[in-house]
C-alpha cells in the first residue's frame, strides 16, 4: 500500500524533505501544503525581487539542485489550522481535511513585531520575509525617497542594500551597540561597520523606535525613544522571527518555543516530524536546545527528516547555533558556534588587520573548539565548522587552528 506523506510548509525544509522522500520512495503519495500563494522559491534571493533584477519565476526551487524529483503535489494558499496526530488528520481554513500516514511540520517562522512599538500595522510597514513582501515593498518604494529599517540583523542589511541600489536613502535604527549583534560581539563588527558606512548606509545605534507616525498615505515618520523623529515613507522591521506553531497548539505534539524534535527529527507523537525554522533541535557546540532561521540548516534538517520519514533512520547532527555565511557591503564573513565571548569563561584568540578579522574560541579548558568568526578572509572556514560540529580532538591541531594554518592533511 502506498504511504501517504503530508508536508506542511513549502520552503527549504519542507521541499528538501519532499524531494528526499521521493528519491527513496518511488511510489508514495507526497503532498506539500504551502500557505503562500507562490510556488516554492529560493528565499535568500528575495532581495532581487525588491530591486527588480529577478522575477519570481527566476528563483523557483523546482528543477534546481536537490529539488528535481517528480510527482510532488504542491498545494499553494493552503493554511493548516489544526491537527489530530492520533487520528492522523489535518484541517485547513477552508474546512478541508487531509489524512496521512506520516506528516512533517516545516511551517517556518514569521517576523517578530514588537508590541512596544506602536503603529507597526500601518500601511508602508514591511518585513522582507516573502516574495509577496518584496513585491509590496518594490511597489511602495516607487514613491519613497527614505526608508527606516528597525533592527541590525542580516535580513535588514540585505533589505538596506536592495533599497540603496534603488537610490533610496536608508537609515538603520539599532538598539544594540552595533549591527549584527546576534552574530558577533560589538567590537568584532568594526570591518563590517566600516564597509556599511562607506556604502552610504546611515546607522543609528543605542536607540529604538517608539512609534510609527502616519498620515493619509500611511507611514510618514518614525519617532524614536530618544525624542528624534525621522521622516520616511516606508519602514522595514527585522528584529527576529517567531516559529509558526499555531497549527499544532492544543494537540499532543510537544511545543517548547518551537516544535520539539528528537535527534531523528521525530516529534512526541509517532509518525510526526519537524524540520526547519519551526523545529527545536540541539546545538552541537553547546548541547543546548536551539531554533535556527537559516536556509542551509533548514535544507539539511529537511533532508534528514525526509530520510527518516522514508524509513531510513538518520541522526541529525545538530544546528550550529550561530552559523551564518554571507556577504555584507562586499565584506564576506562566517560566524559559527559560540562567538559571543564578552564576560564568558572561554579561551579566545583574535587576529586582526586593516582588512581581516579572525576570532577563534575554545572552551574554558582550551581542549575543544567551540566557535569561530572570520571577516574579510573566510578561507578554511569549512574545516573549522567540521572540527566544531564533530567535536574533533584538537591536541595536535590547536596551534594550526589559532594561526590559521589548518589544512585537510590534518584530518588524514
Amino acid at each position: 500500500m502506498e504511504t501517504r506523506y503530508l508536508i506542511v510548509g513549502g520552503s527549504a525544509a519542507g521541499m528538501a524533505a519532499a524531494h528526499t522522500i521521493r528519491k527513496k520512495d518511488k511510489t508514495g503519495i507526497i503532498t506539500v501544503l504551502s500557505n503562500e500563494e507562490t510556488l516554492p522559491y529560493f528565499r535568500p534571493m528575495i532581495p532581487y525581487i525588491l530591486t527588480g533584477k529577478k522575477q519570481v519565476s527566476d528563483i523557483s526551487l523546482s528543477g534546481t539542485g536537490i529539488f528535481v524529483q517528480p510527482r510532488i503535489d504542491v498545494r499553494t494558499g493552503t493554511i493548516v489550522t489544526s491537527v489530530d496526530p492520533v487520528a492522523k488528520i489535518l484541517t485547513t481554513t477552508s474546512g478541508k481535511t487531509w489524512s496521512y500516514d506520516k506528516v512533517l511540520f516545516a511551517t517556518g517562522s514569521r517576523p517578530y513585531l514588537p508590541e512596544t512599538v506602536k503603529g507597526l500595522d500601518s500601511p508602508g510597514v514591511f518585513s522582507l520575509k516573502t516574495v509577496a513582501d518584496a513585491a509590496a515593498m518594490a511597489q511602495r518604494s516607487r514613491n519613497t525617497d527614505h526608508v527606516v529599517l528597525l533592527g541590525g540583523g542580516i535580513l535588514n542589511l540585505k533589505a538596506a542594500f536592495a533599497l540603496l541600489e534603488k537610490k533610496i536613502k536608508v537609515t538603520l535604527v539599532v538598539y544594540s551597540p552595533e549591527v549584527l549583534s546576534q552574530l558577533m560581539d560589538p567590537e568584532d563588527a568594526f570591518l563590517i561597520r566600516k564597509a556599511l558606512d562607506k556604502a552610504g548606509l546611515k546607522i543609528m545605534t543605542g536607540c529604538s523606535a517608539d512609534h510609527v507616525v502616519t498620515d493619509a498615505d500611511g507611514v510618514c515618520a518614525v519617532a524614536l525613544d530618544n525624542g528624534t523623529q525621522i521622516p520616511c515613507r516606508m519602514v522595514c522591521v527585522g528584529k527576529g522571527v517567531i516559529p509558526n506553531t499555531e497549527c499544532v497548539r492544543g494537540s499532543a505534539i510537544t511545543v517548547d518555543k518551537g516544535i520539539l524534535a528528537d535527534p531523528f527529527t521525530a516529534c512526541s507523537v509517532k509518525d510526526t516530524f519537524a524540520a526547519g525554522d519551526v523545529a527545536v533541535t540541539h546545538d552541537p557546540a553547546t548541547g543546548e536546545k536551539t531554533v535556527t532561521a537559516l536556509w542551509t540548516n533548514a535544507v539539511d534538517m529537511g533532508i534528514c527528516a525526509g530520510l527518516n520519514m522514508a524509513g531510513i533512520p538518520t541522526r541529525y547532527t545538530g544546528t550550529l547555533g550561530i552559523m551564518n555565511a554571507t556577504q555584507v557591503a562586499k565584506e564576506p564573513f562566517v560566524a559559527m558556534g559560540r562567538v559571543h565571548t564578552k564576560g564568558r569563561d572561554l579561551e579566545t584568540h583574535i587576529d586582526k588587520t586593516d582588512n581581516t578579522y579572525r576570532k577563534i574560541v575554545f572552551n574554558k579548558e582550551g581542549t575543544r573548539l567551540v566557535g569561530a568568526l572570520f571577516i574579510g578572509d573566510i578561507t578554511h572556514a569549512g574545516m573549522y565548522r567540521y572540527v566544531i560540529r564533530e567535536k574533533k580532538p584538537i591536541d595536535r591541531i590547536k596551534s594550526h587552528l589559532i594561526r590559521h594554518t589548518l589544512h585537510y592533511g590534518h584530518f588524514m
